[in-house]
């Protein structure tokens, strides 16, 4: 009798739903976007009740697209934006505050308080994290000082603070279930990545209740079940940070092994096996506690990939959907040396710098749109290149005889096969690129026994396609070098000029 996996996929920009069967066929597809709000330049903002909502309708819509009742589930894996934090009230379970999302830099005075007052070092020792507004703790120290009165309401214990994972599990469990996992609490910049719990000397400093937070668990720990909102015991069976289910989906099981996601965001993952590792400019987090072992992994997170086609589509308007950008930067040969640096919101891994720009650089009265279309896609192919050459060059076990890619942009063959020229190794994408949901439904198939090992679950990964670089190596690095050139003018420039912040 075949078994059945929801997977709940909480994105940045929108929530999606799958059902797969226990083949990995997809059997239910569902997707809808989130409403992006704005407050000011620079900031970046969710409503929680919309998460849910919207959620709960994908999920709704892909059990209806797969004929299936939500009793005849094993299971449910959940997948989610990382970093974003949502505080809400234990009772009635109202937002006090809209989610600050991962993206937003509203908190990067605050974690300049915290830098100033010399507790950077403290921050990067425990967490592994570069101190940045990238990471949750921030952003609930920014909502308890924006609502007034919270910080009292958080001491007294009525109030509730979380990652996406959080909120999403404590509505569907009916409010039972009050937990995060590895993956997700190693990236809210309170987790010590030795002891794997709250760091309580961090929270003193940043001054929130550890009473606010959640239980920590092993990313295959059974957390609940979902009768409370459809009617079926069936059991939440996995949660991963959308980029750790990413390394898991591409079967990156062995220390080594690594992975790049091209969603709204990029990421370079790499595990590191059972020990953390650092790497200046990257950063160390949990990978995943599974089948009673941990992993680590290194980290290179990039703000701006499939957020720069959303750019081009919604705001200049040059393409009519992100896919249209293959046959666009086809039609000219080059970008004429038109850079375009993507740092909407500073630059990330591995330079850090949250004053940065975004920028076009190098164009002529000769340059068109289909110049910038190419500097755009080209944009994340060298974003890639920094991450990589940072992990290679500040580690002396690290080796990267391949990437294995995914996220929607791979679809694109032009953006692969510019990235295994300008790294100068194999791009392997899989059959299945929605390696992220896909990671965690896999984890909740171990955990209730649809599938009985990693080695099956491995097994479970299969090759699309191959590109073999096929660039002379003197040309991928001057076009680097000319990359790296655009990039450090963008630097510091919100700094420089106050009125660009």
């Amino acid at each position: 009798m075949a078994k059945y996996i929801l997977g709940i996929d909480e994105g940045t920009t929108g929530a999606r739903a799958f059902v797969i069967d226990d083949q990995c066929t997809v059997l239910g597809l569902a997707a809808s976007e989130l409403t992006q709000h704005y407050p000011r330049p620079g900031w970046i903002e969710h409503d929680p009740m919309e998460i849910l909502s919207v959620q709960l309708e994908v999920i709704r819509a892909a059990l209806r697209q797969a004929k299936l009742q939500p009793s005849d589930l094993t299971a449910v894996a959940l997948t989610n934006q990382r970093e974003t934090g949502i505080v809400w009230e234990k009772d009635t379970g109202r937002p006090i505050y809209n989610a600050v999302v991962w993206a937003s830099r509203q908190t990067v005075d605050v974690v300049e308080r915290w830098v100033d007052k010399g507790h950077g070092d403290m921050i990067e020792q425990r967490t592994g994290l570069i101190p940045d507004a990238y990471y949750t703790a921030s952003k609930i120290r920014f909502i308890l000082d924006a609502v007034p009165g919270a910080q009292e309401r958080a001491e007294r214990g009525e109030l509730l603070a979380g990652t996406v994972d959080t909120w999403l599990i404590w509505n569907l469990t009916g409010r039972k279930s009050f937990v995060t996992e590895y993956s997700n609490a190693s990236r809210t910049m309170m987790f010590n990545l030795e002891t794997r719990e709250w760091d309580d000397d961090l929270l003193a400093v940043y001054d929130i209740p550890k009473r606010m937070l959640a239980e920590i668990v092993p990313s295959d720990t059974i957390v609940g079940d979902i009768g409370a909102t459809f009617g079926a015991d069936v059991p939440i069976a996995s949660n991963l940070g959308d980029q750790q289910a990413g390394l898991f989906g591409q079967a990156a099981f062995a220390p080594g092994q690594s992975k790049m996601t091209y969603g709204t965001a990029g990421v370079l993952n790499i595990n590191c096996g059972e020990q953390p590792q650092r790497i200046a400019g990257l950063t160390p987090s949990m990978a995943w506690g599974v089948q009673g072992k941990v992993a680590y992994e290194i980290e290179g997170v990039l703000f701006a990939m499939g957020k720069t086609m959303q750019w081009l589509r919604d705001d200049l308007k040059l393409i009519h959907a992100a896919p249209d950008s293959e046959w666009y930067a086809g039609q000219v040969p080059s970008t004429d040396g038109v850079y375009l640096i993507p740092a909407f919101t500073g630059l990330s891994a591995p330079d850090w710098d949250p004053y940065a720009r975004a920028a076009i650089i190098g164009m002529s009265n000769a340059t068109t749109r289909l110049h910038i279309i190419r500097a755009a896609v080209e944009s994340m192919v060298f974003q890639t290149r920094d991450v990589v050459e940072a992990a290679l060059t500040g580690s002396d076990n690290i080796r990267i005889p391949e990437l294995r890619v995914d996220g929607g942009a791979v679809k694109n063959n032009f953006l692969c096969q510019l990235q295994a020229d300008v790294l100068g190794i194999p791009v392997v994408r899989p059959q299945i690129a929605e390696a992220t949901v896909f990671g965690t439904m896999l984890m909740a198939g171990l955990s209730t026994g649809v599938f009985s090992t990693l080695d099956e679950v491995a097994g479970m990964w299969r090759e699309d396609r191959r590109f073999e670089p096929n660039m002379s190596r003197d040309q991928a690095d001057s076009m680097y070098a000319g990359w790296r050139a655009a990039r450090e003018l963008t630097k510091g420039w919100a700094r420089n000029v106050p009125s660009a912040g």
